[in-house]
């Protein structure tokens, strides 16, 4: 197939360069061209404007936006719309918020375009191990995009999980999901790191990935962590990000009365992680001094 494809950022190029290598032609386009033109030297087609872009693709054309969710992905399909035609469909493979994606999806009804939200999970190992793809919007967009799809991901890392929306849907729970997993790892090994027994962390991540019913693909990375940075993790700062999903999946679980402990802690942990000196742990620290005469420290 020929798509166009635009963000060019740690993902998006490696998108790219797996669909070149399955034999896809992509007219590429980045905010900055140092980027578009370092991915044309390994195949792609070079555009340095979106009206460039729609130009050089057959009609009816596809462009999967892969840039930062909210007003970046905003800003893109606006632009979009100047240029694309009834037929036309846009792929959005960001991690968007699913009211976006509904609302966008009928927006751009009202325009004869087709909407596809792509969830996209990998990370940078996705080039070598595939992406997985959950893919939400209507069959007859859906459909045609498959050879796409399938491309991307590795053997059955592909799923239409159903109509607009649900595809960022999935990818919004997932990452959550992902949220409780990491924590649960972070405090074993946290308790493991700080015990009497001086044991070997990456050498324990590789053990618990033979036959063990913890193993997984973070636990790899743990491993491939910890040998590469030291089992202290002396050059890392404890500070701790969070791209919005978590947030989302948790707000998802209170609309619908889900308990949902483990997610909601596991992002405030994240929260605290960005605290120099929590201020409620003064107010702790104060509490039990007063009433009880408990040990403090100064500052």
């Amino acid at each position: 197939m020929r798509i166009g494809f635009i963000g060019l950022g740690r993902m998006g190029s490696n998108m790219v360069r797996r669909l070149l290598r399955d034999g896809h032609e992509i007219v590429a386009y980045n905010r900055t061209p140092e980027k578009t033109k370092e991915i044309a030297g390994e195949g792609a087609e070079a555009a340095f404007s979106i009206a460039e872009l729609v130009d050089k693709l057959a009609k009816p054309r596809t462009v999967w936006i892969m840039v930062p969710a909210g007003d970046a992905t905003e800003a893109q399909i606006q632009e979009l719309l100047h240029h694309l035609e009834p037929g036309d469909t846009i792929v959005d493979g960001g991690n968007t918020n699913f009211h976006d994606d509904v609302r966008r999806h009928g927006m751009l009804a009202d325009h004869g375009l087709g909407y596809v939200d792509a969830g996209v999970s990998g990370g940078i190992w996705g080039l070598a191990n595939g992406f997985c793809l959950m893919v939400g919007g209507d069959e007859p967009a859906v459909k045609p995009l498959e050879p796409i799809f399938l491309s991307l991901a590795p053997k059955d890392g592909y799923l239409h999980t159903g109509g607009p929306g649900s595809g960022h849907y999935v990818k919004m729970i997932h990452n959550g999901i992902e949220y409780g997993m990491m924590q649960a790892y972070a405090e074993g090994f946290e308790i493991l790191h700080a015990s009497d027994y001086q044991v070997d962390l990456a050498a324990i991540s590789d053990l618990w990935n033979h036959g063990s019913v913890v193993r997984s693909w973070l636990l790899e990375l743990a491993a491939d962590a910890f040998r590469k940075n030291g089992q202290d993790l002396p050059h890392l700062k404890g500070w701790v990000a969070d791209s919005g999903e978590g947030r989302w999946t948790i707000q998802e679980a209170i609309d619908h009365d889900v308990p949902a402990p483990v997610i909601t802690l596991s992002l405030l942990t994240r929260f605290r992680s960005r605290q120099g000196d929590s201020y409620g742990a003064k107010v702790l620290a104060a509490l039990r001094n007063e009433f009880g005469g408990h040990e403090v420290k100064a500052e």
